[in-house]
């Protein structure tokens, strides 16, 4: 035991003799996931300047130590991380505020059949989305007063949080962006037939928070759809 515990530390030791500073200090830290940003940064190396700082992210950067997700937004490269870092918490961290949504919450849900390969998320700052090594997260603007209406904080895995769209704000984020699409002209139809959620997961669907979305939302159109829902399935 003793043998195999000198073992361990002689390659802990040599591992981060491999590092650079940087990489060290944050694998040292061991921030979940291996993600860390500038502030993290500023706080390791509080008597830096900027552009030592930066100087540092540089190296690590081309010794292949780290990869940086976006300016500001970095993660340590998989022989230096603990841990993976969930796709969602990365979506979280490349733009906040922010929410999973769309066609990602829908087979979070189990409601759509089809596997989803891009992150989509939705805020109320422009659309943009960051091709990263680490997938494609997408982010679509949809304006509302209250940004996290009919959106739940999950903690999956522990202990990474990320925000995630309830199945009828995920819904009311589609209709908002498929601008054509109305309660009166497509109904159940779209939600059966363009996104393919099965007629019996509608009816189940929890309502609860259905007016909180409807008040957030300005947008007409959405609030018709969503009204048009709560009386086709009995909750009005």
């Amino acid at each position: 035991m003793a043998l195999v515990s000198l073992r361990l530390t002689y390659e802990y030791r040599m591992l981060l003799a491999r590092m650079k500073t940087i990489t060290q200090a944050v694998y040292k830290l061991s921030p979940p996931g291996g993600i860390f940003n500038e502030t993290v940064v500023v706080n390791l190396f509080p008597d830096r300047t900027r552009g030592a700082r930066e100087l540092l992210l540089n190296r690590a950067s081309k010794a292949g130590e780290i990869i940086r997700l976006k300016r500001g937004v970095y993660v340590l490269a998989p022989e230096y991380r603990k841990t993976e870092p969930p796709q969602w918490t990365i979506a979280s961290l490349l733009l906040s505020p922010s929410h999973v949504s769309l066609e990602t919450a829908l087979a979070y849900h189990g409601l759509i059949p089809e596997a989803v390969y891009q992150v989509a998320s939705v805020s109320t700052q422009r659309s943009r989305s960051f091709d990263t090594p680490l997938g494609v997260f997408s982010y679509h603007c949809v304006p509302t007063k209250s940004p996290r209406a009919g959106v739940e904080a999950v903690c999956e895995p522990v202990p990474f949080w990320s925000y995630v769209a309830t199945p009828l704000r995920a819904i009311a984020d589609m209709v908002y962006l498929n601008r054509t699409v109305t309660w009166n002209k497509d109904g159940v139809g779209y939600l059966c037939e363009s996104l393919r959620i099965e007629e019996l997961d509608l009816q189940e669907m929890q309502f609860e928070r259905c007016g909180e979305i409807i008040e957030a939302f300005r947008n007409q159109r959405v609030k018709a759809f969503l009204k048009g829902m709560q009386k086709e399935f009995g909750h009005d």
